[in-house]
């Protein structure tokens, strides 16, 4: 069989053929409203279901399956505390940022206190949580492209991003839209034939999380890949208690702030608000983005305790037994995908993967291409710009943030995603959530506050993840997310009442963000 017509190639040339068809016939953009938000055209279901394929990216579709399979229950409690995050974006911000109506983040702080250096803040932390989640998308597409394709990690890079480059720079939001809604239903239906696939085969939850369980010994079939040669040792009951990863209470408390409240401060997901023509359409979108979300977790959960079930039992073909232990966490959907449909299951899986990460990381692109090409470029630089010259600065930094995502994508080699993107989500708990949740809800918030919140929330969480050996050992948090949000929340607050300079429009801007829809209108 020729290369091109193996699955894992035919199906994937499939994918990047549709994205090529689906930019081209969005390629017109011909105003900052159609290139940034979408002409806020996109109704419920679509933005719904662009929604899910923004949040879901290659940490669920690749990372929460790869935790779990690795740490056990301590993996699995990642999904839940991400299905939290979604349902509290809905409840308090959704509708209220979609009556604001704005192109960029940033908007929000520039125009809720008429401050240029909120403006310039707000930008600053964009491209930093960005930078922090686009390395671990980049991470795993190499990944994908040096297990199954047999490529370099430095090609996987340069080859994902120079399709980002394209995809977004080409598209923009609504090509981006359209993209983000189809990749995310290639990865549903992966994951719901994997599901198929794995309980049609008699891999039923509880009757293997029990074999995992009552399992104590060696792993047969391991030792050729070991550095001592020695099988692997494995305590199955270990693997199905807790204490793994996070090895305290508050530990375990830690994390679950920061990975609840860090989908209210994602700004790739804060921006698809926009594209709703309605308050009722962002609600919405956001309910379909939970249930979608949820049964993604259900079935991430269960396919990593089947492929440790797979791993463990080691009757399967050597060259999938080689790659769950080679590939480590981050792959182990596609290596229990071949276990369990063969060639054209991991064909559709490694689409689906693809689709996750260009999914996730074209909104990342898109948000950060706002906050370079409108918030700093058109506000600080060039104020007289033309909707055309807008565009255009747009479709600019789409390159430049190629190039700088792809040195951070080829920073983070050896780095676990799942963790990764925990750690993002952290720095936006500590950042945005404070200043959205706050805004939104409290007329006392004021220009100083919101600044002092987004500066102290960056460097504590940035601190606390990049410098947690400096710090005493009951400071040394996997995920500091209990020290850096409570710093995040507290800042806004005691500096706002230190300030007490509301701004003298308060009450207009509650009205808009609260009121009904006709009366926003």
């Amino acid at each position: 069989m020729s290369t091109f017509l193996e699955p894992k190639f035919l199906l994937t040339l499939i994918l990047m053929g549709t994205i090529v068809y689906i930019t081209y016939l969005t390629k017109r953009s011909a105003t900052a409203s159609d290139y940034f938000v979408g002409g806020r055209s996109f109704g419920w279901f679509t933005n719904g279901s662009a929604i899910g394929g923004d949040y879901l990216s290659a940490a669920t579709f690749l990372g929460i399956a790869g935790l779990t399979y690795q740490l056990g229950y301590d993996g699995a409690y990642y999904a839940f505390c991400f299905s939290i995050g979604l349902t509290l974006l809905a409840i308090f911000v959704a509708g209220p940022l979609r009556r604001f109506g704005a192109y960029t983040v940033a908007d929000f702080l520039a125009y809720r206190f008429h401050s240029r250096r909120a403006r310039l803040a707000a930008v600053a932390v964009v491209l930093a949580i960005s930078g922090f989640y686009a390395a671990p998308q980049l991470l795993g597409a190499a990944q994908i492209l040096s297990m199954f394709f047999g490529t370099s990690y430095e090609f996987g890079i340069i080859f994902t991003c120079s399709v980002m480059i394209f995809y977004v720079g080409i598209g923009g939001m609504k090509g981006t839209t359209l993209n983000q809604a189809l990749e995310l239903w290639i990865r549903l239906g992966a994951f719901l034939l994997m599901v198929g696939a794995a309980i049609w085969g008699g891999l039923h939850y509880q009757d293997i999380l029990a074999s995992i369980n009552e399992f104590k010994g060696t792993i047969t079939g391991t030792a050729s890949f070991t550095s001592d040669g020695k099988d692997i040792p494995f305590d199955g009951s270990v693997w199905t208690g807790t204490g793994n990863y996070f090895p305290s209470f508050w530990q375990t408390i830690s994390m679950t702030i920061g990975l609840s409240l860090g989908t209210i401060g994602l700004p790739h997901i804060l921006l698809r608000f926009y594209t709703n023509p309605s308050a009722k359409a962002a609600r919405r979108s956001a309910l379909m983005a939970i249930g979608i979300a949820s049964a993604f977790f259900l079935f991430a959960v269960y396919l990593g305790v089947v492929g440790r079930s797979i791993f463990l039992t080691g009757d399967a073909d050597p060259a999938v037994m080689k790659d769950l232990f080679a590939g480590g966490n981050n792959m182990v959907v596609p290596s229990t995908a071949q276990a369990l449909g063969g060639e054209w299951l991991l064909g559709l899986v490694i689409a689906g993967a693809f689709a996750a990460v260009f999914s996730n990381l074209s909104g990342l692109f898109i948000a950060s291409s706002g906050a370079l090409a409108h918030d700093l470029y058109a506000t600080f630089f060039r104020k007289n710009i033309t909707e055309k010259e807008r565009v255009i600065a747009g479709k600019a930094s789409i390159i430049v943030l190629g190039v700088l995502y792809g040195i951070l994508g080829l920073m983070v080699k050896e780095a676990s995603i799942g963790h990764l993107v925990a750690l993002a989500f952290t720095v936006a708990a500590s950042t945005f959530t404070p200043i959205f949740i706050l805004g939104i809800w409290w007329r006392g918030m004021t220009e100083k506050g919101a600044i002092a919140g987004l500066v102290l929330g960056l460097v504590s969480s940035m601190y606390m993840i990049f410098f947690k050996t400096t710090l005493p050992e009951f400071l040394q948090f996997n995920v500091p997310g209990i020290i850096t949000v409570p710093i995040g929340f507290l800042s806004v607050y005691i500096v706002s009442k230190l300030d007490r300079k509301v701004p003298s429009d308060v009450n207009e801007f509650m009205k808009q963000v609260h009121s009904k829809e006709s009366e926003a209108a």
